[in-house]
This record gives C-alpha cells, sequence and structure tokens, in this order.
C-alpha cells in the first residue's frame, strides 16, 4: 500500500468513533484503527491521516497520544526483532509504514499547535502592551534573534488573529489598532511576495559594476530596481531615495502623520528582503560577485536604514512627540536586532567588509549611523565582531585612522569575551594596517603574534591570513636593505609559498595577492626577474578582480620595475604610469617611488619618445582608468 503525498480534494469521510472509555484506551484504538484501514487499503492520503488525528484528540491530551503511539510502535519492532514467519514479518513491515505516516501526522500537529499557541501568546501581550509600547511588543515578537521564529505562514496567521479581536475582549482603541498591525502585517507579506521574485534580477544586469546597495544610480542600482516593482507610497519612496544614495533620515523627518499599518507593511517587507537576499547569497559560491562579503553588507545596509529612520524621527518635528518617541525607539530596536543576528552568523566574515555596499564615491559614513546602536550593544562579543568589520571596511575606503581605532576596541572587546577567532582577526588586521603604514616591525610583530595563536587554538583562517602578512611584511624589510643574499630571503620565500597554497585552499583571494606579490618582491630583489613577473602578473590579476586598487597599484609599480630591469622600457612606462595613479589615488606612500621610476624612465627615453609610448598606448591606459583618469595622469606627469 502506498500512501500518497498528493491530498485529496474530495471530501473526507467521518472519523471512526470510538466508545466514551479512558483516554489512553481510546487513542490506542484510533492508532490500531488507522493501521488496519492503512493495511486493507482504505487510507487515501497523509492528509487524511491528519485531520483525522486532529478530529480525534482533545485539548492538552498530546501527552497520552504520544505515549499511546509509543507503545504501538514499540510493540511493531518487537515483531520485526522476533518474527520468523515471513508473511507475519511482512505484515509488520506494513504496519512500520502505516505507524510512519501516523507519526509525521502527529509532528505536524504538534508544530501546528506550538505556531498557534505562540500566536495565541502573541496577542495577549499585545492586547495587554501599553499603546506606547505595542509597536515594540510588535517587533520584539518577530525577533529574528528569538528562539521561537517567525516565519512567512506565522505572520500570516498572527494577522488572522489579531483581526478576531472584538471590542468585547479590549477597549474600542486597543481593537483599532490591532487591527492597524494585522493590516499591516499582511500588507507586508502581500508587498513582499509581488517583489520577491525581483529580489536579486539587479545582479545580472551588469554583475561585474556596482555590486551592492551603493554607487551611483543608474540600472543596475538594486533600490531603483526595486523602487519599479511595488506600488506602495512608503517603500516606493525609501527606494527611490536609497536609489539616488539619500539617507532614510529624509524620509521619517519628513512625516507629518503616522499610518501605524503602513510602517508596519515596511518592517515585514524590509524584513523580508533582507532574509531573501541573504539566504541567496549565502547559496552562491564564495566569487567576488557573491557570497560572505554580500550577505554582511546586506545586514549592514539594512541596519543602516533602520538607523537612518530612527535618527530622522527623532527630528520629524511635525509628528506628536508621543509619535516620535515611539517610532524613533521602534527603528532603533530594529536595528539591533539585525546587528545581533548579524554578529551571531557561523560564517560571519571576519576577514571581509562591506565594500560592496559603503565604497561608492557618495557613500554615506557607515560607523556615523550606526555608532549609537552599537554603544547600546552589551554584549561584547558581538560588538566586537561587528566593529571588526566596520573596521576592514573603513581601511578599505581610505580612513585608516578610524580603522585602527576600530581593530583597536574590537580587539580589547574580543579578548573580553574570550572569542579567539575574532581576537586573531584583529591582529591579522593590525598587521596590515601598520604594512599600509609602512610600519613594518609593527607588522612583523602583530603577524608573529596572529600566527603563534592561531597556531594554538587551530585557525586555519587566521594562519593563512598571519603567513600571508608576516611573509609579506618581512620581504619589504628585507627590499629596504642594501644588500641581502638569496640565502636570506629564502625563509620569507618558503613562508609565501606556503601561505599561497593555505590562500588557495581556503580561497582567500586577499592573502593570495599579499603572497603573490611577496614572492613577485622577493624574486626581483633575487635577480630572478622573469620568475617574479609570473608571481607579480598574478597579484596584478587578482587585485583587479577584488577591487582592491592599493594592492593593484603596487602590482603595477613592481612589474614596472621588473621590465625595467628586462630593458623593457615602452611596456615600464605603462606599468609605471598606471602604478603610480593608482597609488596617488590610494594616498599610498609608494606612489612616489612609482612616480620616480617614471622620471627615470622619461631621462632614458627622452620627453618626446616617452610621451608618443603614452599616446600609443593610451587606449590600453584609458580601458583602466577612464579618459578623466588619463588625463589628471598627465598633469601628475
Amino acid at each position: 500500500m502506498v500512501v500518497s503525498d498528493n491530498y485529496p480534494t474530495e471530501e473526507m469521510p467521518p472519523a471512526q468513533d470510538f466508545p466514551s472509555v479512558s483516554l489512553s484506551t481510546r487513542y490506542s484504538a484510533f492508532i490500531a484503527q488507522i493501521i488496519a484501514d492503512t493495511l486493507k487499503g482504505k487510507i487515501r492520503s497523509k492528509e487524511y491521516v491528519y485531520k483525522q488525528l486532529v478530529e480525534q484528540l482533545e485539548p492538552r491530551t498530546g501527552e497520552v497520544f504520544e505515549q499511546c503511539l509509543t507503545t504501538q510502535v514499540n510493540s511493531i519492532k518487537h515483531k520485526l526483532e522476533v518474527e520468523t514467519d515471513e508473511l507475519k514479518l511482512a505484515k509488520a513491515e506494513r504496519q512500520k509504514r502505516a505507524v510512519r505516516t501516523l507519526q509525521d501526522a502527529w509532528k505536524r500537529y504538534q508544530q501546528t499547535q506550538q505556531r498557534q499557541q505562540a500566536c495565541n501568546d502573541a496577542v495577549t501581550q499585545l492586547i495587554n502592551a501599553d499603546t506606547r509600547d505595542r509597536l515594540g511588543v510588535l517587533l520584539q515578537i518577530l525577533d529574528p534573534n528569538q528562539t521561537c521564529l517567525f516565519n512567512r505562514q506565522d505572520i500570516e496567521l498572527l494577522a488572522q488573529d489579531l483581526d478576531q479581536v472584538q471590542v468585547s475582549d479590549t477597549d474600542d482603541t486597543t481593537v483599532a489598532e490591532l487591527h492597524s498591525l494585522a493590516t499591516g502585517l499582511k500588507q507586508g507579506l502581500s508587498t513582499y511576495t509581488a517583489i520577491e521574485i525581483h529580489l536579486v534580477e539587479w545582479l545580472y544586469g551588469n554583475p561585474q559594476k556596482n555590486l551592492g546597495f551603493g554607487g551611483k544610480s543608474g540600472a543596475n542600482n538594486p533600490w531603483n530596481h526595486w523602487a519599479n516593482q511595488v506600488n506602495r507610497s512608503l517603500p516606493k519612496m525609501l527606494f527611490q531615495g536609497q536609489a539616488l544614495n539619500q539617507s532614510a533620515f529624509l524620509v521619517a523627518q519628513q512625516q507629518t502623520t503616522v499610518d501605524l499599518s503602513a510602517w508596519v507593511e515596511l518592517i515585514v517587507l524590509l524584513r523580508g528582503m533582507q532574509n531573501g537576499l541573504v539566504v541567496w547569497f549565502d547559496k552562491q559560491p564564495y566569487s567576488f560577485q557573491a557570497g560572505r562579503n554580500l550577505a554582511a553588507a546586506t545586514f549592514l545596509a539594512f541596519a543602516v536604514i533602520w538607523s537612518e529612520l530612527s535618527k530622522g524621527f527623532e527630528q520629524a518635528q511635525q509628528l506628536p512627540e508621543v509619535e516620535r518617541h515611539r517610532l524613533s525607539r521602534a527603528c532603533f530596536q530594529i536595528t539591533l536586532q539585525i546587528l545581533r543576528a548579524f554578529a551571531q552568523r557561523d560564517n560571519f566574515p571576519l576577514y571581509g567588509g562591506v565594500l560592496a555596499s559603503f565604497s561608492g564615491e557618495n557613500s554615506r559614513d557607515t560607523i556615523a549611523y550606526l555608532d549609537q546602536p552599537l554603544k547600546a550593544i552589551a554584549k561584547t562579543q558581538e560588538k566586537a565582531r561587528i566593529l571588526t568589520i566596520l573596521g576592514y571596511s573603513q581601511q578599505w575606503i581610505g580612513y585608516r585612522e578610524q580603522a585602527k581605532l576600530l581593530y583597536q576596541e574590537a580587539l580589547a572587546l574580543a579578548r573580553e569575551a574570550s572569542d579567539q577567532a575574532c581576537e586573531i582577526a584583529n591582529l591579522n588586521h593590525l598587521s596590515r594596517w601598520n604594512l599600509s603604514q609602512r610600519e613594518l616591525a609593527a607588522a612583523i610583530d602583530y603577524g608573529q603574534r596572529a600566527l603563534l595563536f592561531s597556531r594554538q587554538v587551530g585557525d586555519g583562517v587566521g594562519e593563512t591570513n598571519a603567513i600571508a602578512n608576516l611573509g609579506y611584511a618581512e620581504v619589504r624589510q628585507a627590499q629596504q636593505q642594501e644588500h641581502i643574499t638569496a640565502l636570506e630571503l629564502e625563509p620569507c620565500i618558503a613562508r609565501l609559498k606556503r601561505g599561497l597554497k593555505l590562500a588557495e585552499k581556503h580561497q582567500d583571494f586577499l592573502c593570495e595577492v599579499f603572497c603573490a606579490l611577496g614572492l613577485g618582491i622577493a624574486h626581483l630583489i633575487s635577480n630572478q626577474t622573469s620568475t617574479a613577473i609570473s608571481y607579480l602578473e598574478r597579484s596584478l590579476n587578482l587585485s583587479t578582480k577584488i577591487g582592491n586598487l592599493e594592492l593593484e597599484g603596487l602590482s603595477y609599480a613592481t612589474i614596472a620595475e621588473a621590465t625595467y630591469q628586462l630593458n623593457q622600457l615602452p611596456s615600464a612606462v605603462v606599468y609605471a604610469c598606471l602604478g603610480m595613479y593608482l597609488l596617488e589615488q590610494k594616498q599610498a606612500r609608494e606612489w612616489q617611488q612609482a612616480a620616480n621610476l617614471v622620471t627615470i624612465l622619461q631621462g632614458r627615453l627622452g620627453e618626446e619618445e616617452f610621451k608618443q609610448i603614452l599616446q600609443q598606448q593610451r587606449s590600453h591606459i584609458v580601458a583602466r582608468i577612464s579618459v578623466d583618469g588619463f588625463d589628471y595622469l598627465l598633469k601628475l606627469l
């Protein structure tokens, strides 16, 4: 007998009537009847079994039924263990399959009851809540950090239950507000359903550029794309503002009246969008277009929006003071919930940032918007992890001093919370920060501490980063010495080769760049120019892909030195000019070294031939730095 997964559409037959006996006897008889009917082929579907179970069970008697079901399961199991007759064994096997269908129905019933009880409790909380706190209570119920998570079906059920609250249950004002909450919940689900199928379409418009939530408006801007998919005024206004890189602060500040249902709709909609994007990014391979960094960018992009809305409501002078405070607190509460959920992820990117989100030229200062919420987070481990990723992002976009302060605070908090992975990450970040400042002794010190600690605790990713930092710092230190032999460089080269293998294993492209660049420099110092160029081309390709302009500039500048040594002067001109431009754009100290090489090349070639090479290679240079970049390059020269 096969139990179909397809639910029948015809009317179900009435459940078996049992005499008025003890619950235990009655439930045992019901279970036996289901098994018998299954063996006779009378059971048409799993849905039929579930409906029969619902009809038979009385409230708060689940433990009795479960005990009876367990007894029957054990009885069948015993038959299968001791029975030798083949026919009886076959019958017992069929009984086992039949009772498994009943077990599935019981599990479904328990889950349904739990959801219903959670909704009942939520309705009771909302009815009893003070008007000033009711929205906050709803947000606490929907908090993604709770043990009992409200999914889409639960929110739909909660909305239905809130809609059924009558005046007899409470007062008129409360009923009206509960119905507004219900309307917002339902409309939020409806609006998200409409936008859900379009959630990641923007990624395919131009997957190589503007990947994230910031940057200029355009066809590939996600907010612009989403604004075209909604017809509700509040989310459309918010999305259009985000598409233009405008702060959500203005949306809240300009409110003259409060439509509670519209704001609840927005809460449900943005929560659905955030979760949908994170789930999608988490399923992607950790590449340059998707993965952990984009999931991180999603969390912080939405956290910033709610933080901006919170500050906007604080200054919404056209709203009554009570409404201003209520909505400001609610938005702030959502910000904290997002940050906490973000920090608790198993794959939290301790070595990544929000680069795709906040690295555009018009990007807002993330720290300014999250400063207050971060101060409100009492749990040091959560705060340490968030500060780590924000420090990484700040360093990436050039706010070096701010990044250092964030790393130092995160390091202290990670130690306090005994978060070893976070502590190692910040040791590595500080090592890399000192590398960017050419403070090589400090970079080596932090790198050595990170390497020792990571090996002690078995942190493979931390070890990979520590080796890359330490090996690269040692090579740069060796580069400053007037006389160094190939033999003296062998330990550095061996370390970087091991780091390169580990970086490939962990798909850590930034570490791979540091190792390849370090190996290129080491071989260049050792006069192994051809080998050096092969490593440098690898570092150039990878740094270009991940968008690290400083490392790309260093790769160009070092290749320029290598080609100069090989007397390939035209190639050296192009590489030196690109390296000089990119390093100057990032305000890196090495830009002057690249400029010195350009000056030497001008002297070797003569002014006219140098200019001729630039014009001949103009299309190649423009392809990398644009026409404006080429014009600025000429000014630098």
